[in-house]
């Protein structure tokens, strides 16, 4: 399958990726040919990216259905404890516990992040799937960074509710479009704190969770909040929900600001090492994440555009690109290869 910007789908052709809603609704399903309305309103809602079933690209990894249902169940219990957290208790909030823990335990069976098609946002939504997502990115990188099954099921259930706190601030602040002033943005700091507050008294939630709740805008050089912590005094936990946390953040469209490109919010991360974000979690995200996603479309320094196939693991702005039409004339040719390893004059500039 390929990664296609919504305006260059064409009718009829199908569905690659199910595609869920914000919430965690199933908004259409693998397999789907799409009609000129089925794209009209999905441009509507906010979609910008979809994965198109295409035969020339078969060989990239086509995402699980389980895996799908599993997702599916995670955002919806996060959105549904989002929406009333004060009513989530028992067994209620044991049911949201174990949609997480399921998921997790799926993600250490897939292991590999590149089969997952994590890939970059294709919703222009934010709330519910930023928790999904940071989720999914702190299990891969936990697995990356030999956390065990059950440690790995902390730093899950820690990153889908790591901005549970933020129930507690007023929507005008969450909201606002432009720079927040002092007292608002001493507000939004304080979700850290409504977050721990909120979960502390749940029995079934290990201090490992409500770290990363409390302490997951904390900086390795001691200049983050709520406490101002610096190196060792962080917790292990909250280390990694934190970079996934301001990757993710960032790669998405936000009311105040637009998103990073890819290779911007990498850099930012790269480039915050030793300051925010504690130096081996970086290190082992660059070893674990690449910047550009399997079946993503992007253009070469040379004009030719082709689609991402394969990673070349330590060098993630260096995958394998499969190129299926003459840039110019957007004729197919008869598909060929590069391996931008081997042409170190060749870089990516964008994906289109």
């Amino acid at each position: 399958m390929r990664l296609e910007f919504i305006d260059k789908v064409k009718d009829n052709e199908i569905l690659g990726k199910s595609i869920l809603t914000s919430d965690g609704q199933m908004l259409l399903k693998t397999g789907v040919r799409l009609t000129s309305n089925y794209l009209s309103k999905l441009k509507e809602m906010g979609v910008l990216y979809i994965y198109i079933k295409d035969d020339r690209l078969e060989d990239i990894y086509v995402e699980y259905e389980k895996y799908i249902q599993l997702k599916h169940c995670t955002i919806k219990s996060v959105s549904d404890i989002s929406k009333n957290i004060h009513g989530y208790t028992g067994k209620k909030f044991k049911e949201v516990i174990s949609s997480i823990e399921n998921l997790v335990n799926y993600i250490i069976d897939i292991g590999d992040v590149n089969k997952s098609l994590y890939d970059i946002k294709t919703y222009d939504n934010y709330t519910y799937l930023h928790s999904l997502d940071t989720c999914v990115m702190t299990s891969f990188l936990g697995i990356a960074l030999g956390f065990k099954d059950e440690e790995l099921k902390d730093l899950g259930i820690g990153a889908s509710l790591h901005d549970i706190g933020k129930t507690e601030v007023p929507l005008k602040i969450l909201n606002k479009k432009g720079k927040l002033n002092d007292e608002e943005f001493e507000e939004i700091k304080k979700h850290t704190l409504y977050g721990a507050k909120l979960l502390s008294g749940n029995k079934k939630l290990s201090k490992n969770i409500i770290d990363i709740v409390e302490q997951h805008h904390e900086r390795i050089d001691g200049k983050g909040y709520p406490y101002k912590l610096c190196g060792c005094e962080i917790s292990k936990y909250a280390k990694v929900v934190s970079l996934c946390d301001v990757y993710d953040a960032v790669s998405s469209d936000r009311c105040y600001r637009r998103k990073f490109s890819p290779n911007d919010a990498y850099e930012l991360i790269l480039g915050n090492s030793e300051t925010m974000f504690d130096i081996d979690v970086v290190e082992k995200f660059k070893e674990t994440f690449s910047i550009y996603p399997l079946g993503a479309c992007v253009k070469l320094s040379n004009g030719v555009e082709g689609y991402v196939i394969r990673q070349n693991r330590g060098f993630p702005d260096r995958p394998l690109i499969r190129v299926l039409y003459d840039s110019k004339t957007r004729e197919p040719v008869q598909f060929y290869e590069i391996n931008l390893l081997e042409h170190k004059n060749l870089v990516i500039e964008a994906i289109v």
